[in-house]
């Protein structure tokens, strides 16, 4: 199993391919193989790393009282060290793709392109928002400690569906299917990765010091106030180009992933050119 020292835990990785390299970073409460689907067509092209963001999956926990993005950030920062990876292209989706934000925006010099997708950006841009990211997420604790976070997020899901129409929450099976093959969170886990999630305003990320090309997405599904912190980023990062997934909710690279692929290699066409043209001779 492939670990690395990474701070004070052990993460686990995959690596594939040879080539120019791409890093994904998922989101919460899944594990590294919610990218599969980009790995497996990506991998022949280039060197893909995918990662278990700490508390989760192989990686597992710690004894740290309370996360943060930041340490998140920290995390795939050593992670990089480890792994001698320079000049990355980062893909985060979600929870991940806050961390991917955060690094690239204190790293600019180690990024060489960014994709940011399902996302949102530390500042709350209306009420609603500030509600379901900081009092709904954090009100999911308690019950998760009675009957345990899948039925509690089945929940959830319920009601999105119903506030925000069919579609929201995509491929929802596919989540699930993730969580029965990797190793369950724990409770306290959970609880340290929604409290990360939901303090993340107090985070500062500062847009102009990303300067990679910078592929923003969003699933067509998704919630009002997700499309909305679509377009905040895609106006925050100068340049970056700003796309809907179609068919897409709130885990666009499943629910599409040919689309999604399709779109990231048009990115790392524009990042890595020579290389692209190397390839497709």
């Amino acid at each position: 199993m492939p670990t690395v020292r990474t701070n004070d835990i052990e993460t686990y990785y995959e690596r594939r391919g040879d080539g120019p390299p791409v890093v994904f970073v998922h989101g919460a409460i899944v594990d590294h193989s919610q990218w599969d689907p980009q790995l497996d067509a990506l991998s022949d092209d280039y060197t893909t790393v995918a990662y278990d963001v700490r508390g989760h999956g192989r990686t597992g926990g710690s004894q740290r009282g309370r996360y943060s993005v930041d340490l998140f950030a920290d995390d795939l920062g050593a992670l990089l060290d480890a792994l001698a990876l320079d000049e990355v292209v980062l893909c985060g989706l979600s929870t991940g793709g806050c961390i991917a934000q955060v690094y690239a925006a204190r790293h600019p010099e180690r990024v060489a392109g960014l994709v940011l997708a399902d996302t949102f950006a530390p500042d709350f841009l209306s009420l609603d928002e500030r509600l379901q990211r900081s009092v709904l997420l954090r009100a999911t604790v308690p019950p998760v400690r009675l009957v345990g976070y899948e039925r509690v997020e089945r929940a959830m899901v319920w009601l999105q569906e119903r506030l925000s129409g069919e579609g929201v929450s995509g491929d929802y099976e596919r989540i699930e299917r993730i969580r029965e093959t990797g190793p369950k969170m724990a409770t306290d886990e959970f609880a340290k990765v929604i409290g990360a999630v939901a303090g993340f305003h107090r985070t500062e990320v500062r847009f102009p010091a990303i300067m990679a090309p910078t592929l923003v997405l969003y699933g067509e599904h998704e919630g009002p106030f997700m499309r909305r912190q679509a377009r905040h980023l895609a106006t925050e990062i100068g340049g970056a180009t700003l796309r809907a997934v179609p068919g897409g909710g709130h885990a666009s690279n499943l629910d599409n992933p040919d689309f999604f692929t399709d779109a990231l290699r048009e990115l790392l066409a524009e990042v890595y050119p020579a290389e692209t043209a190397e390839t497709a001779r």
